[in-house]
């Protein structure tokens, strides 16, 4: 069965954290759905916009193996304000991954409670956001069903976790060596 992924996108998040993962866990084989928080076509952090496949209303009663949640100070601010993606974010957390990356673990994970008792990492100084939280400083930091990874440096790596997670740590490797990462 083809994993299905839920990448969300809103306003300020940080492109390389999206767009990498998107493009190696598609690479990948897996059904990869790009949904936009409040508009269909989303500006990154960069004045990057990116056309998103469906919306987040759209994406609401669809179920997911995976959801990915980007950085960017302002992306994950966003996201943490949306209580549809709440939701979806501890839908998905019961039996699927959820992976966030730089700002993302502390801003929007980080009163879920999903982060209680986990190896985690984002983002330095972001763990500040949420009282007890303390990160490895790894650069991806797989615990159970979560993945977290601390920065725009570990997008490739985070994206290869995800794929080794959800597809296995050959279908990761292939890709690896499809793209030419040797990585660290």
């Amino acid at each position: 069965m083809v994993p299905s992924v839920l990448v969300v996108l809103a306003h300020g998040f940080e492109e390389i954290e999206a767009i990498v993962p998107i493009d190696l866990i598609r690479r990948s084989g897996a059904k990869v759905t790009v949904a936009g928080l409040d508009d269909m076509t989303i500006m990154g952090t960069h004045n990057i916009p990116v056309v998103c496949d469906h919306s987040v209303d759209e994406c609401a009663t669809r179920s997911y193996d995976c959801i990915i949640i980007p950085g960017g100070s302002q992306g994950a601010k966003n996201i943490a304000a949306s209580a549809l993606v709440m939701t979806k974010i501890i839908e998905v957390a019961q039996s699927g991954v959820v992976a966030a990356i730089c700002a993302a673990p502390a801003m929007v994970l980080g009163g879920t409670g999903l982060l209680d008792g986990k190896r985690v990492t984002g983002f330095p100084g972001t763990e500040e956001l949420c009282e007890g939280l303390s990160f490895t400083g790894r650069s991806v930091e797989i615990d159970g069903n979560l993945i977290t990874a601390q920065a725009a440096g570990s997008a490739v790596d985070f994206a290869l976790a995800i794929i080794a997670k959800l597809m296995g740590e050959e279908q990761a490797k292939a890709i690896a060596e499809r793209i030419h990462y040797s990585g660290k």
